[in-house]
């Protein structure tokens, strides 16, 4: 196993900021190091790494035009050498993903309210013309927030026959069919009006799947259908504690690849909420919030190794690592104003 992991944080172009980031995370001295600039790029504000290794893909904006642009990745320093860019006119998108074989990536757009899927060369990563564009409709009780449709997270399920997209601005995760690099709508599921849900993390057992919500800061449980790609809820979960009245807007949520802890990144309480997962009927229990030593932490990953979690604190521009202990779930601070520049996203290459 190997002592060093390579990882790249997507950020806002803006103060010092220059691009995607690129850093390593020495696990044997337990710190983070070797923070430098990968690439040049306009708000890579999200960022997705082929199950290769090879390639990185990140959202894009170039003057009134965005999209998805391509990079191979060099492993030895991180260095990202730039594929090509494919943009659409209008405002950029917020996430992106790409499916296994490397031959699909799909994004969502925030501003439009729209997915969008891309043709991708897997051999080289080259990325064609947009596929399909879909676009939501609908609005939601919060006049500021959801006064039109609001696409947050496109993202494949575990066998990748659909691509599940959350909505923030209608209060619906759509589940779309693949076939062949275009996307067509099948059925949605409704939250609760006003919970704003943001992002989305599959349990490894393919059976449930966790949500994040922007507006309500809660974790919502689901049970997938893997048949016909439909989601029931389970059980909703606040993510901040009964007696916090200020700003709070929930941002990222991942798994342990064990399926036992779920954790959700809260943006105003500035702490990562930590549940564990009953195995048989996929609800959650609170177990800790630990503070991001931070401000606005807008995402965060587990190292390949999971003995490890970053968290990006946006407002602070600084990135703090945490222990995990894999029996309890818990993290505990190893190191803290790692600077970085409006960082966003943090992604790991994975272990090869």
């Amino acid at each position: 196993m190997s002592n060093k992991y390579l990882g790249y944080i997507g950020t806002y172009t803006k103060g010092d900021s220059k691009g995607i980031y690129t850093f390593t995370l020495d696990a044997e001295k337990r710190e983070l190091q070797e923070l430098k600039l990968a690439a040049e790029l306009e708000n890579p504000t999200y960022v997705a790494i082929s199950h290769d290794n090879k390639f990185l893909y990140s959202v894009a904006k170039s003057g009134e035009n965005g999209g998805i642009a391509s990079y191979s990745i060099n492993p030895e320093n991180g260095e990202l050498q730039s594929i090509n860019q494919q943009l659409l006119k209008g405002a950029s998108p917020c996430h992106v993903s790409i499916n296994q074989d490397n031959s699909l990536a799909v994004t969502a757009n925030y501003h439009k309210g729209t997915i969008e899927s891309y043709s991708v060369n897997s051999n080289n990563g080259k990325v064609s013309p947009a596929a399909s564009v879909s676009e939501h409709s609908g609005s939601g009780p919060n006049k500021d927030r959801q006064e039109k449709p609001h696409a947050h997270y496109s993202g494949f399920t575990p066998d990748e026959k659909f691509v599940a997209a959350i909505d923030l601005g209608i209060d619906k995760l759509i589940t779309y069919k693949v076939t062949g690099p275009a996307l067509s709508e099948l059925r949605s599921f409704t939250f609760r009006p006003g919970s704003g849900p943001r992002h989305l993390a599959f349990h490894p057992n393919r059976k449930f799947a966790y949500v994040m919500t922007e507006l309500s800061s809660e974790v919502v449980a689901l049970e997938y259908d893997q048949v016909n790609g439909s989601f029931t809820e389970l059980q909703y979960i606040s993510a901040i504690p009964a007696d916090f009245q200020e700003n709070n807007q929930g941002s990222a949520i991942h798994i342990s690849s064990d399926g036992r802890f779920v954790y959700a990144a809260n943006r105003g309480h500035d702490s990562i909420a930590v549940f564990q997962v009953n195995q048989d009927n996929g609800e959650l229990s609170f177990v800790e919030h630990t503070s991001t030593e931070g401000e606005w932490p807008r995402d965060f990953a587990l190292d390949p190794s999971e003995q490890f979690l970053v968290v990006s604190n946006q407002e602070t521009s600084s990135l703090a690592l945490f222990k995990r202990d894999q029996e309890s779930g818990k993290l505990s601070l190893i190191q803290s104003n790692v600077s970085v520049p409006f960082p966003v996203c943090v992604k790991f290459l994975r272990e090869s």
